[in-house]
């Protein structure tokens, strides 16, 4: 939720001004005129250093979906009126969830469906979710599909936390071992430098290469951050037009190591989505299609899409994952022509999901194993290095004596 600065005249044409909080500028204009004025202007409220600290504090976590997820649909299974589990929802959240369930609260006793006041918060809940509400609530259906997707998104949580969980631990090296270079080369190493130059010592190749770098770093450090900080701004434009996208995923699939594992990722969170929609009853025309808006990655999410078209013209489903080798596995294709064939696709996709999320689980576990001896003899040649350049000199000049 932000916050607007607005200006607007009243009944009598007398200015006023105010505060309103909404989740976009047209939200905040309508809830503006829904108190009889009059817009004049409205303006973003720009957030003070202590205000953003608490709005990361306060900001919805997929976890906090998840709770109130499980908890509406065991409020709707008990009997509880959708309103009344709103309004107990309100009362047990705090922070952003609150006021985000006060909302929804208010647009359903004014005559909205959930869907549609789910999806007045794109931030918070995904397309996904707001077609699954959706479906529960055309079928009748809405606490089963709330659980459902509730384990969904527990699940989903679990497997995310279980890939940062494995790599947390070289990220923590690597940092470090970049903030240790960094301090050595602007601090400690200029030190050295003038206390070889006072003995008018002369300095091994390792020291020279060492004080070498340093110095340069020393001088041009301003225009190193300079470069990175336009490299990454140069990068974000080209990266935010149609075919940089493109271009940048299709790199990141083909990087060694990484790039299988992200794909496996993506894939595993795409079958299990398209499992929980079509067990939910969206039609597999409409569960493509919004697959395709929620998946990150433009090569995957250009399959779906041209998937789509395919099973739109009659197609069967297999065969246009099949066109797309460079996004889907062959796998997939074949597992996807069995539920065809068996009529259990939400079965076979759950299945499917289930076999990527291992095969993930088993490359994040590689993919650590390989990086933290990597990260170690890296480490430890560069202590080495460090130590050679740093005592020799000095073991040079103390053998003068």
């Amino acid at each position: 939720m932000k916050r607007f600065y607005y200006k607007a005249k009243d009944s009598v044409a007398r200015v006023v001004s105010g505060e309103v909080e909404a989740v976009s500028l047209e939200e905040a204009a309508r809830l503006v005129k829904s108190k009889g004025l009059y817009v004049i202007a409205i303006t973003p409220k720009i957030d003070s250093p202590l205000a953003l600290i608490r709005n990361f504090r306060d900001r919805i976590t997929p976890s906090d979906i998840a709770t109130f997820t499980r908890q509406l649909s065991t409020m709707i299974n008990a009997g509880l009126p959708i309103t009344e589990g709103l309004l107990i929802l309100r009362s047990q959240s705090k922070g952003s969830m609150q006021k985000i369930v006060a909302q929804i609260l208010a647009d359903v006793e004014a005559g909205e469906s959930l869907s549609n006041s789910f999806a007045k918060h794109p931030k918070v809940f995904s397309p996904t979710y707001i077609a699954l509400v959706k479906s529960g609530e055309l079928g009748g259906v809405l606490d089963q599909v709330l659980a459902r997707l509730s384990d969904n998104l527990e699940k989903q949580e679990e497997f995310a936390g279980q890939v940062k969980g494995a790599l947390i631990y070289p990220a923590v090296i690597v940092v470090g071992m970049v903030v240790v270079s960094i301090i050595l080369m602007i601090f400690v190493i200029p030190k050295l430098t003038s206390l070889y130059a006072d003995f008018n010592a002369t300095l091994p190749l390792p020291t020279q290469i060492l004080i070498g770098f340093s110095s340069f770093f020393f001088k041009f450090w301003p225009i190193f951050l300079l470069l990175l900080v336009g490299g990454v701004y140069i990068f974000r434009l080209y990266r935010a037009t149609k075919d940089g996208r493109r271009k940048t995923d299709e790199l990141l699939f083909r990087i060694p190591i990484v790039g299988p594992l992200q794909r496996q990722v993506i894939l595993t969170e795409l079958t299990r989505s398209l499992s929980l929609m079509v067990g939910a009853g969206v039609s597999i025309l409409d569960a493509l299609n919004i697959t395709a808006d929620v998946v990150g990655n433009t090569v995957i999410s250009d399959a779906l899409r041209d998937a789509a078209k395919q099973v739109e013209k009659g197609f069967p489903i297999a065969f246009s994952f099949a066109r797309h080798p460079e996004a889907f596995p062959f796998i997939l294709s074949q597992m996807v022509s069995v539920g065809e064939e068996t009529g259990k696709m939400e079965e076979v996709l759950g299945k499917i999901s289930h076999i990527f999320e291992i095969e993930s689980d088993t490359q994040v576990k590689s993919l650590t194993a390989a990086i933290e001896p990597l990260i170690m003899v890296i480490l430890g040649l560069g202590v080495g290095f460090l130590v050679i350049a740093i005592i020799l000199p000095i073991y040079n000049l103390t053998s003068q004596f």
